[in-house]
């Protein structure tokens, strides 16, 4: 039976949302990790908002403070355990506070995390977000922590309702696990083997959040173009790929992340052919050398990753392409570094995410012999990026006198004041500080821009085209979208006051996404 077939419980109004004068009590949820990560944060936000719940005003204020946590790196741990040596200080003089640890790590560590830090009200794992709530009001009424794992996935995360961030992009998830076994890796362990979800589940969660607002969304799932293994479908995924194209008001289409041995023509096809599919891929490489990825149990070896980058650049000839690498993996010898070192040349990466191996408990990396003392991870790791800060500055400066479109981000913030210079992503995923014309028409987030890239560095791209007076007019042009309304909707729905004109129609703050409903037990 399909996983979204299962009727999950209703999420109802919780007594522990509500403070002892009758008023809301309020919440926070911390991220550490990855984009998973982030998108069940924002079921997390919505399902406690489904309850009663109201967001803090800060995080510090916060009658619950949930942090969802990742076990990817050696760090996680490190991260989770300050947090909450800061937060038991803060609990301490606030009469109520409770405190939520969720995610990777708490599906790893269970128990032990209430051991390490017993003012942790509530230990949840990967597989029932869902259960916080509930969770929370038993821990309040019994007055002791609640500490509930699940081996398996009950329902699935996106049946949950959502409080988004962003007004003008979305996560959808598309699967949650992994059937690979790479040895550096402990994430099959912690989310299961990988579950699909129904392709009209997943359009339907699209359409809702275009009616909502958004105009781009990002297809997750831990190996997103194995979606449809599990129906028996191997073309599945660019399948979906095309289906995002019959979305009316989808502009931009992402995903992530991709693994190079299951990447195939049909997807690159997919890629090129529908328009709202962005030029911009992330796929990991994780090691050059061909003995290494051995070890590391990944399916394909260096040539065949090449072949890909090639195929995908020659639809895609601007396609921005990205990547993760692991330096340091147990018995990497320098030569075998040279080879991660020339496959990076060759591969010309937009950017890459860089990571020193480190010993992750529970996987089979862990007990490998040749584990590389940190001094030498240390300087190959800077060798690395080096050279990934050359290639990126290279990469950056050839897109200088493109014209390029950029959706105005709300979070990434002003450049630099003087110039008034706001920021948004390009299609390729480029992060874009522009400048905005001193009497012109200022974009709201989630707002297209037109501008030309007029410098560059290694991490971002500026174009001040709008501040030449001789290219204003061509070089410089706001496009208003329905993003920019729900943005504008948003806004004045937290200051209290109407919406503009354009914008009254009415937006949830929490989204269900037309799926079932879900009820605690």
């Amino acid at each position: 039976m399909s996983l979204t077939a299962v009727e999950p419980p209703e999420i109802q109004l919780s007594p522990a949302s509500v403070r002892r004068d009758g008023t809301p009590r309020s919440y926070s949820v911390r991220t550490l990790g990855c984009q998973m990560n982030v998108h069940d944060s924002e079921r997390l936000s919505g399902s406690l908002e489904a309850a009663g719940y109201v967001p803090a005003d800060s995080a510090e204020a916060a009658d619950v403070i949930v942090i969802n946590t990742c076990a990817v790196r050696e760090n996680a741990a490190n991260k989770l355990y300050g947090n909450l040596g800061h937060l038991a200080g803060v609990k301490r003089e606030r009469e109520g506070m409770q405190i939520a640890v969720g995610g990777c790590l708490a599906q790893k560590d269970q128990g032990a995390i209430v051991e390490k830090a017993p003012w942790v009200d509530v230990v949840f794992g990967t597989h029932n977000m869902g259960s916080l709530p509930a969770l929370l009001e038993r821990a309040r009424h019994n007055a002791e922590a609640q500490v509930e794992i699940l081996e398996s996935l009950e329902v699935f995360p996106s049946t949950l309702p959502t409080k988004r961030d962003s007004a003008s992009s979305g996560w959808v998830s598309i699967s949650v696990g992994c059937n690979n076994t790479c040895t550096f890796c402990i994430v099959p362990a912690l989310r299961g083997k990988e579950k699909d979800r129904r392709p009209g589940d997943i359009l339907a969660e699209v359409q809702a959040l275009v009616d909502d607002g958004a105009i781009e969304v990002t297809l997750l799932g831990q190996n997103v173009n194995t979606y449809g293994v599990e129906f028996g479908d191997r073309q599945a995924f660019g399948k979906l790929l095309r289906a995002m194209g019959g979305i009316d008001g989808l502009e931009r289409v992402r995903f992530t992340s991709p693994h190079p041995a299951a990447f195939t023509e049909d997807v690159i096809a997919a890629m090129a052919e529908t328009p709202n599919v962005m030029p911009v891929l992330h796929m990991p490489l994780q090691s050059g050398s061909d003995t290494v990825l051995k070890a590391m149990r990944r399916s394909y070896r260096s040539k065949k990753f090449l072949g890909i980058l090639d195929a995908v650049r020659e639809r895609i000839p601007h396609a921005a392409i990205t990547t993760d690498i692991i330096v340091g993996f147990p018995g990497e010898t320098e030569e075998d570094f040279a080879d991660t070192l020339r496959v990076v040349e060759a591969s010309r990466f937009a950017s890459a995410f860089t990571f020193q191996y480190s010993i992750r408990p529970g996987t089979p990396a862990a007990d490998m012999d040749g584990q590389l003392p940190k001094a030498v991870v240390q300087e190959r790791y800077e060798r690395l990026q080096a050279l990934q800060e050359r290639i990126s500055l290279e990469e950056n400066h050839a897109q200088i006198g493109r014209t390029v479109e950029v959706l105005v981000s709300a979070g990434e913030g002003k450049k630099d004041a003087t110039t008034r210079r706001l920021s948004g992503r390009g299609e390729d995923n480029r992060l874009v500080h522009f400048a905005v014309p001193e009497h012109g028409d200022e974009p709201r987030p989630g707002d297209v821009v037109t501008v030309a890239i007029t410098a560059a560095a290694p991490h971002f791209l500026i174009a001040d085209s709008a501040i030449d007076p001789s290219e204003a007019a061509r070089r410089f042009a706001v496009r208003r979208t329905r993003a920019g309304d729900a943005w504008d909707r948003r806004q004045a729905q937290s200051c209290g006051v109407p919406a503009p004109a354009e914008a009254a129609a009415p937006a949830p703050r929490v989204v269900n996404l037309g799926l079932p409903t879900l009820r605690t037990r």
